[in-house]
């Protein structure tokens, strides 16, 4: 049985360093491709594209998985940008909503990670809080605190107890979007999680799975596309 393709959306930077070349570049730390491979899919990556292009890319995917980066532009949901948001990109942003609006209307499975799931908020008309403090405490290195599962909820059902995550943010979900529902919540009520109902599979996740040890929501994300 082929393995299912999972398409990761990527960053899009002026200058990255490899041998001796220092050169525009669309890459992506290589923790989301091996995740997908370790859960059992085909990794594929999606550099930033025209966006009218997202609904065909995202037809031939099984998956599809909006990673991290940087902050969402305050403008795509209304706010006036404050000063701790970071600098803007507006390419990925143009580029990751037309690919989550394409995998939303064609039923593809989609798992947002961190900026992914701000990104998916946003998609669906909510908002973002800015800036909070205790979740990315040393600028460049990922802490880890625990998330609590609502019981009920998709990710819940995948990953049913407390558990400590790999993190690293500064921003996190404010109003939630359209139909969302939470499905995680860290210790001091931040939203770690977000889901739409089923039947289709749409989950979000404010931590980073690509940097840690466990694959269920991978796998499950993987399992869902397999199916599909």
């Amino acid at each position: 049985m082929a393995r299912p393709l999972i398409g990761v959306s990527t960053y899009l930077e002026t200058a990255a360093r490899w041998g001796v070349w220092e050169l525009e570049a669309a890459l992506l730390p290589v923790g989301y491709p091996r995740l997908v491979q370790r859960a059992g899919g085909l990794a594929a990556m999606l550099p930033p594209d025209a966006p009218e292009r997202a609904a065909e890319a995202v037809a031939r995917l099984d998956g599809l998985v909006v990673a991290g980066g940087p902050d969402v532009e305050p403008v795509r949901y209304g706010a006036e940008r404050d000063p701790r948001t970071g600098p803007p990109a507006p390419e990925r942003d143009a580029w990751e909503l037309a690919l989550i609006d394409a995998a939303l209307a064609g039923g593809v499975p989609l798992l947002g990670i961190c900026r992914g799931m701000q990104l998916l908020n946003v998609a669906l008309g909510g908002t973002l809080v800015q800036h909070l403090d205790g979740h990315a405490e040393v600028v460049g290195v990922f802490g880890g605190h625990p998330v609590k599962p609502v019981p009920g909820t998709l990710y819940a059902g995948i990953v049913p107890e407390e558990t400590s995550v790999p993190t690293y943010h500064h921003q996190a979900v404010d109003r939630l979007g359209e139909g969302l529902v939470p499905s995680a919540y860290a210790a001091d009520g931040t939203v770690e999680a977000v889901e739409l109902p089923a039947p289709g599979w749409v989950l979000g996740v404010q931590w980073h799975p690509e940097m840690g040890d466990d694959v269920r929501v991978m796998r499950a994300l993987v399992k869902a596309a397999a199916s599909e």
